[in-house]
């Protein structure tokens, strides 16, 4: 029993050695492919892009977690100006990268792409992790220095954007209100037009009503006036004359006349008697 036990251990531990030196053979093919795949693309990527992207894809499928194809890749689609992909790629490299030199490479290209794509901020983060793997790179560092100052202005604009939009914020709002103002006080002025007209309507229904008619059709006020003009005539009627300064009433002229007739009359009178006696002549005086 024990000796078949060590029999199907033996089998074991050969069959895994045969599949793990088989697996390693793969991966150790694959990884020889990718890198031929790699060199034919760095060989004809200055002068045919197509076929250095064919190269460096099937680097990439051969060997999916090997720096190399990506990296290249990312650099060839960055000179051809493909940002978007050449982003993709290199961070695809930093994730499959396994010594700082990789990374710090990759890093330093992120950069130089988020910094074409005026993403400053974020290029200074990436110019930094570059930094951090390897400290000593002074084309790294200068580019750090180019990233902070566009950051710098970056976030000035920010800020101005801001305030412009703020102000102008403010100054909608205030237009707003006085909108808002402008029509509430058009509301009031057209209520105490309303209010006015409602009072002018009611003095005139009111004054319509003191004018009301008699039955003959006349207003009572009219009748009223003509009542108070007739008892006024009547009085005069009753009250003599009053005679007025430097005029004579027509009484006054009336007895003037009747005093100068009965007085013109007694002269009359008293010529005719003296004509009945005579008239008497003066004489010559005696000697």
């Amino acid at each position: 029993m024990k000796r078949l036990l060590r029999v199907i251990l033996t089998l074991f531990v050969a069959v895994s050695f045969a599949q793990n030196n088989k697996e390693n053979k793969q991966q150790l093919l694959a990884l020889k492919n990718a890198n031929n795949y790699v060199y034919e693309g760095n060989k004809v990527v200055n002068d045919d892009f197509v076929l250095a992207e064919m190269e460096y894809r099937k680097a990439i499928y051969e060997n999916p977690n090997a720096i190399a194809g990506s990296y290249n890749l990312g650099n060839a689609y960055y000179k051809s100006g493909n940002l978007d992909e050449a982003l993709y790629r290199l961070e695809q490299a930093v994730n499959n990268s396994t010594s700082k030199a990789e990374k710090h490479k990759a890093f330093h290209n992120i950069g130089n792409i988020l910094m074409q794509n005026k993403k400053c901020t974020e290029a200074v983060e990436a110019y930094k992790n570059a930094l951090r793997n390897n400290p000593t790179d002074d084309e790294t560092r200068y580019n750090l220095a180019l990233a902070k100052e566009c950051a710098k202005n970056e976030q000035e604009n920010k800020d101005q954007n801001e305030d412009d939009n703020n102000k102008e914020n403010k100054e909608d709002q205030q237009e707003k209100d006085q909108n808002e103002d402008k029509n509430k006080n058009n509301e009031n002025e057209g209520d105490n037009k309303d209010e006015q007209e409602n009072k002018d309507e009611g003095d005139e229904k009111e004054k319509e009503g003191d004018d009301k008619e008699d039955e003959n059709g006349k207003p009572e006020d009219e009748k009223d006036d003509k009542g108070k003009q007739g008892d006024k005539k009547d009085d005069e009627k009753k009250q003599p004359p009053k005679p007025q300064p430097g005029k004579m009433s027509p009484q006054q002229i009336k007895n003037l006349l009747e005093a100068m007739n009965n007085q013109e009359q007694k002269v009359q009178e008293k010529m005719n008697a003296e004509k009945q006696k005579g008239i008497k002549v003066k004489t010559d005086k005696d000697w």
